[in-house]
């Protein structure tokens, strides 16, 4: 078999002989053809990247490359200010009041006060425990709803309102009595000085006028703000109380946490009132400056 000029595998005929110069500068043309090729598809790939990058940055600034990516296109017949910055009025609202201000301040604790605003519950619930309101009272003369010496010790340091309430459940009683004061110091001065005497207890409603009558009862004593608070815990058929009874002790503890719990409210919503008005003026001086 024999190859022809036309190069190896041409096909029958020819002299046998291959033309290894000729087939050399075939292979070299044929080999710059390609690295041209190479080299013009790189080139080409190139620019297309570079537009590629340019129509990007052109969209995202919404103008030429060089424009601020920041800045948005202005509506028409208006001026881009991407630096403005909105403005607000200037209005300040007063730091929310602190409600033992209410239960210490008698300039501040102008709420009416009364047993229906200070005991409104017609039962009193303490965690499990529920205990029906049975009667209130109100005085102007502390003296009056007290016993023994308390009612000196109330009178000669300015009482000014004695307000009392009875819980009943069970066959046992408490009675509680909250003293008006012109001050803190003053309610306190009257709790540390209480050696005897108490809250008259208070019946009707349910409970007899046994209920701890001459005999002996479980007292108590505490303030909170310009309020001194007694209570007295008993049975209601007269019977006394000793060291190791719990019904007494119980609901007289309950009254206690309840009377306490309600003078603290009575500071909260005195608080929320005005914090609640401050508020609405606010509102109005920001309207006002539009």
């Amino acid at each position: 078999m024999s190859f022809g000029q036309g190069g190896p595998f041409d096909g029958p005929g020819g002299s046998g002989t291959p033309d290894w110069a000729a087939l050399a500068d075939e292979s070299e043309s044929a080999s710059r053809r390609k690295r041209w090729m190479l080299i013009g598809g790189g080139a080409l790939a190139a620019l297309a990247v570079a537009g590629i990058v340019t129509l990007a940055v052109v969209n995202s600034t919404g103008g030429s490359p060089g424009g601020n990516p920041t800045a948005k296109p202005a509506a028409s017949g208006e001026a881009t200010a991407p630096d403005d910055k909105p403005s607000f009025p200037d209005v300040s609202v007063p730091p929310p009041p602190n409600p033992r201000d209410y239960i210490t301040d008698p300039a501040k604790d102008r709420a009416p006060l009364t047993p229906a605003t200070l005991f409104p519950d017609k039962t009193m619930v303490i965690g499990e425990h529920s205990y029906p309101r049975t009667n209130t009272a109100t005085s102007g003369d502390c003296t009056s709803g007290s016993q023994g010496a308390l009612g000196s010790l109330l009178a000669h340091n300015g009482c000014t309102k004695l307000l009392r309430a009875t819980y009943s459940k069970g066959g046992v009683s408490a009675t509680v009595g909250v003293a008006v004061f012109a001050s803190p110091a003053k309610a306190t001065k009257v709790m540390n000085a209480w050696k005897s005497g108490n809250v008259a207890p208070l019946a009707g409603g349910g409970v007899p006028d046994t209920f701890c009558q001459a005999t002996r009862c479980r007292t108590a004593v505490n303030t909170n703000g310009r309020y001194a608070y007694f209570t007295i815990a008993g049975y209601d058929n007269g019977k006394a109380t000793t060291a190791s009874e719990t019904k007494a002790q119980q609901i007289g503890r309950d009254t206690a946490s309840y009377t306490w719990a309600r003078i603290t409210q009575r500071g909260k919503d005195q608080a929320a009132k005005v914090a609640a008005q401050q508020l609405k003026e606010a509102q109005r001086k920001a309207k006002a400056q539009g």
